[in-house]
């Protein structure tokens, strides 16, 4: 009886096999003493495409025999008492393989020889730095004198020239700190916090341009110019202007060539009409003209709306009439544009993505609240809606008096959204039409999320000089 308690065990095992597999087990050779308990397939009328296979039944036959034919396998070591199942080894994601390993480490076998990499062409070794992500750089520059080095020479200069333009970065200042700025890379989504030294102590400037990996800021009372790059600290203090004008002023700011090489210039202009261009190459302001008749004084100027600049021109907003203002820093000739703002429409500011004319604002009607972005028809002169915001986004306004700020506006906007309620951090990509949230910018070694005052976008450049 134990033997025939072992061969119903193993017909078990064997039924549970066929059960997992969908299929038979192999046939055995005739010599083999297991044979008499061959399977023998039976036809089924609803499953044509499976095989089913069943077992001769045990009790319909003496426990005697069976067990003689247990025993005669069992020396001949051809039936072996099957073991649990185990599934077949699947393939593991490559995130699993990796799970446990430390990140960097790679096996004894790839260790960079010594001896090789010393011969490492100086050339080369320029071109492959220019590659790295810009957010290395705040680790490699403080490996060697020699790296450090590299931001001063011309080789490295042009090899950085030939690199492909990224999205920009984004300069910001938060209200608990206005003395000091936080950097966001969108492409890593983290937040920098730079130690900028050169500004006078507690002296509070806000950036309000930037072109080729500098950013021009103005101190709050309107007096004093700096630009600067905030990776590399580059620094420069404007001289005084010429027009004592303590007023607030628009300011804009172009490239004389394809890099900060060849010089830049800003431009500030007030509500009265009065405007000077800084030409870097000179070191100096001037006065190129008086603003034209055909313009409306004063310009009523849209401060929450920084310039753009496309080519050698700038644009800037205006409230009335509504539309925009623009001046060509070679040919120095100023333009007005009478476009009406769309309806229900606030905190709207100018923006631009390669060389289109964009428009990034609030339309709110009745109590609900969308983000909504238009471009300017040069045939018409008219504003045409070509994105919003998720309506599953726009919910989180709903009843709530929300304000809006545009911290950039080249290509990859970031907007900042507010209430007493809630702080929200968005970015939009004009080419992608892709919407994502920012991570709250918090200082290192604190908790407290920082809220953002203000800001302005820049495509980071190692080898930009002010």
């Amino acid at each position: 009886m134990e033997g025939l308690a072992m061969l119903r065990q193993l017909i078990g095992q064997l039924q549970d096999l066929l059960h997992l597999y969908g299929s038979p087990p192999p046939p055995l050779p005739p010599s083999s003493p297991f044979h008499l308990l061959h399977l023998h397939q039976l036809p089924h009328p609803f499953y044509d495409h499976h095989r089913r296979w069943c077992f001769p039944n045990i009790n319909e036959t003496s426990a005697e025999d069976y067990y003689s034919l247990v025993m005669a396998a069992g020396k001949s070591g051809n039936c072996k008492m099957l073991e649990p199942f185990k599934p077949p080894p699947s393939k593991r994601s490559r995130k699993e393989r990796n799970r446990g390993k430390l990140p960097g480490s790679t096996p004894a076998s790839e260790v960079m020889d010594q001896e090789i990499w010393k011969e490492f062409p100086e050339d080369l070794f320029e071109a492959v730095i220019a590659r790295l992500p810009i957010a290395t750089f705040f680790r490699f520059r403080s490996v060697c004198c020699k790296w450090n080095s590299l931001l001063e020479s011309q080789s490295f200069s042009h090899h950085c020239a030939e690199i492909p333009q990224a999205n920009p970065w984004f300069y910001t200042i938060t209200h608990e700190n206005m003395n000091v700025g936080a950097m966001y890379d969108p492409s890593t989504k983290k937040w920098h916090h730079p130690t900028i030294s050169f500004l006078p102590a507690k002296m509070i400037a806000l950036p309000v341009a930037s072109v080729g990996g500098l950013v021009c800021f103005l101190d709050i009372g309107h007096r004093n110019f700096y630009v600067c790059n905030p990776l590399t600290q580059s620094f420069k203090e404007l001289p005084a202007r010429s027009v004592k004008v303590w007023s607030r002023v628009a300011v804009g700011m172009t490239l004389n060539g394809n890099s900060t090489d060849e010089g830049y210039k800003i431009l500030w202009v007030g509500c009265d009409g009065e405007y000077e261009v800084y030409d870097s190459v000179k070191n100096s302001w001037s006065r190129p003209g008086s603003m034209p008749s055909n313009i409306k004084l004063p310009l009523s100027l849209n401060f929450r709306s920084q310039a753009i600049s496309i080519d050698s021109t700038l644009y800037f907003m205006q409230s009335d009439p509504e539309g925009i203002v623009s001046y060509n820093m070679v040919s120095g000739v100023w333009k007005q544009f009478i476009i009406p703002a769309p309806i229900h429409l606030s905190d709207h500011t100018l923006a631009e993505c390669e060389g289109r004319i964009m428009l990034v604002g609030l339309l709110t009607k009745n109590a609900a609240t969308c983000v909504c972005i238009w471009e300017l028809q040069k045939m018409t002169l008219l504003w045409k809606e070509v994105d919003r915001m998720p309506n599953i986004w726009c919910l989180e306004f709903y009843g709530k008096h929300v304000r809006m700020s545009c911290l950039g506006n080249k290509g990859l906007f970031m907007l900042s959204l507010r209430s007493r309620q809630m702080n929200r951090l968005v970015t939009y990509n004009v080419m992608s039409r892709e919407w994502m949230k920012v991570p709250g910018c918090v200082l290192p070694r604190g908790r407290k999320r920082q809220w953002i005052a203000c800001g302005t976008a820049f495509h980071p450049c190692l080898t930009a000089t002010a």
